[in-house]
């Protein structure tokens, strides 16, 4: 599914979808280059989710835990991670088999140790249509 975003609200609210139609144990996987929307739409997931309290990237924590909403919701980044073995310093493997949603985003820096059941969703730029302009790729492994 290829979603047009204009603007950070559209980004945001395409999130908050899809955070309402999360269910335990799903893991979305996010990619994309620095300043293409990953924390905004993170933010949406968030709200889907019923949760209030701010969320930005873990940059230096590798995963975030947040518990108010309707699910747990596990925020991974994994940009400066070295090796895939620190995942399981972390407890990789308790979050993404648990009973929350794990959003991971770099995605693509792990993709050797990511479940065959996941949803990736691909944020891309294109400034020949705007600089607001997102095309979201969203894509299910079963």
């Amino acid at each position: 599914m290829i979603i047009e975003t204009n603007g950070w609200e559209e980004t945001f609210e395409l999130g908050r979808e899809l955070g309402q139609k999360a269910q335990p144990g799903d893991v979305y996987t996010l990619i994309g280059d620095l300043g293409v929307g990953k924390t905004v739409l993170t933010q949406g997931i968030a709200k889907g989710l019923g949760i209030t309290e701010p969320v930005n990237s873990p940059t230096f924590t590798i995963v975030q835990e947040y518990e108010e909403g309707r699910l747990p919701f596990y925020h991974f980044d994994v940009y400066r991670i070295g090796d895939v073995e620190e995942m399981d310093e972390v407890g990789y493997e308790d979050y993404v088999y648990g009973d929350g949603l794990t959003m991971i985003e770099w995605a693509n820096l792990i993709e050797e140790i990511l479940p065959d059941k996941r949803k990736e969703i691909r944020i891309e730029k294109d400034l020949d249509k705007g600089f607001d302009y997102r095309r979201i790729t969203i894509t299910e492994y079963e």
